[in-house]
């Protein structure tokens, strides 16, 4: 109760409002879209496309010496576009590969910004432009203007990815089998690409070009360690993006002087961390647990046929052998060994360390013998 009393009382403020909903549509928006990146391995197309935005918000305030937020996004989206269209251009008639031509575009495009950023200081309305909120984001000055833009934005892209669902599934898994059912997949490809573009433009504002990309390619990355379905992976990618986003906007509330961007990625930041170790099928805490499982698994199997091979030169297959001598034969005929055997049933201990198979333990070595020697003739007839 005290909880929703102190997240009533965070909500009442407008400000926080406005900025909790722009940072949750761009979560969403950014998930979604950053999922079809990150299956692509395609990661740093975001991030070349984020930077080479600046450019064109420059240029945008330079021509129209105007710093409306449409104008100045309509700039950044044109620019990304053609940043966006020179790497496939390049891509396609050279030998450069993607990397190299993202590298390239990233570094250029992000220079020149910066350039005319410089030009634009020195200018007599350099006051007045305010243009440095690209480069790491100014939530704060976010409008509710800003957020119906980022809405209706955001949702178009959603709307466009749920039509062209089939169509992108398949360009994403089997881009050779798209082609041959006859898919337009150059067509598909660019507009794939240009709603990536929507989804970046979308969070300059927010989280600003240099941090964008990791809005995109960290909530997508975070939710494939949990799941192989793209239907559950993009909507958990849009839960993730959204909850970070909330919760960035809600702690930079809370502390003075807290820019929301860079929170907002500190939160996703921490998602990914925890996906990577704790996911069921990926994470690597798990790949550890099942790790030691088969050692241990190895383990108690060489013991039970190293026991097994032994008792044969006695009249008494249940005849307890000392540990010595079991160590002597094998590795892996260690006290954990034999405890996780006895805890099992398949031994029993005798005074001086000495151990014996069980009934159920001889059954269980002359079964795993029988198997092994069936694999050895398979492979040898082979």
């Amino acid at each position: 109760m005290i909880a929703v009393d102190f997240l009533l009382n965070i909500f009442s403020d407008h400000t926080v409002r406005v900025v909790a909903l722009g940072a949750m549509i761009l979560g969403v928006t950014a998930g979604c879209l950053g999922s079809f990146a990150v299956l692509r391995q395609q990661s740093l197309l975001g991030d070349a496309i984020s930077h080479a935005t600046l450019p064109g918000v420059a240029l945008a305030f330079l021509i129209t010496q105007n710093k409306s937020p449409i104008v100045l996004l309509m700039g950044a989206a044109l620019s990304g576009w053609l940043g966006m269209a020179l790497v496939m251009a390049i891509t396609k008639m050279t030998r450069i590969k993607l990397d190299t031509a993202l590298g390239m575009i990233l570094s250029v495009f992000f220079g020149f910004g910066l350039v005319l950023l410089t030009i634009i200081q020195k200018l007599p309305t350099a006051t007045k432009a305010g243009l440095n909120k690209f480069l790491f984001g100014n939530a704060a000055t976010l409008l509710e203007s800003d957020v119906i833009t980022m809405s209706v934005l955001g949702l178009l892209a959603i709307f466009l990815v749920a039509l062209f669902w089939k169509e992108f599934k398949i360009l994403v898994f089997d881009y050779d089998f798209a082609q041959s059912l006859g898919l337009r997949v150059h067509f598909l490809d660019v507009f794939l690409t240009t709603l990536i573009v929507i989804t970046i433009v979308i969070g300059l504002q927010m989280v600003g070009v240099v941090l964008m990309s990791a809005m995109l390619v960290a909530p997508a990355a975070a939710a494939r360690q949990w799941t192989d379905h793209l239907g559950k992976m993009v909507f958990l990618s849009a839960v993730f993006g959204a909850g970070a986003g909330v919760a960035g906007a809600v702690t930079s509330s809370l502390v003075i002087h807290l820019p929301t961007g860079p929170t907002v990625v500190i939160y996703i930041s921490f998602i990914v961390l925890v996906s990577l170790l704790f996911a069921p099928n990926r994470g690597l805490l798990w790949d550890w647990i099942r790790a030691q499982r088969g050692r241990r698994e190895i383990q108690t199997t060489a013991m039970l046929k190293n026991m097994l091979l032994f008792s044969e030169s006695q009249t008494n297959p249940f005849h307890p052998h000392d540990i010595a001598a079991l160590r002597a034969i094998g590795k892996g005929a260690l006290n954990k060994t034999m405890l996780e055997l006895k805890k099992r049933g398949l031994v029993e201990s005798f005074a001086g360390n000495r151990w014996a198979l069980t009934q159920e333990g001889l059954k269980m070595a002359k079964h795993l013998m029988e198997k092994y020697e069936g694999h050895l003739n398979a492979y040898s007839s082979s």
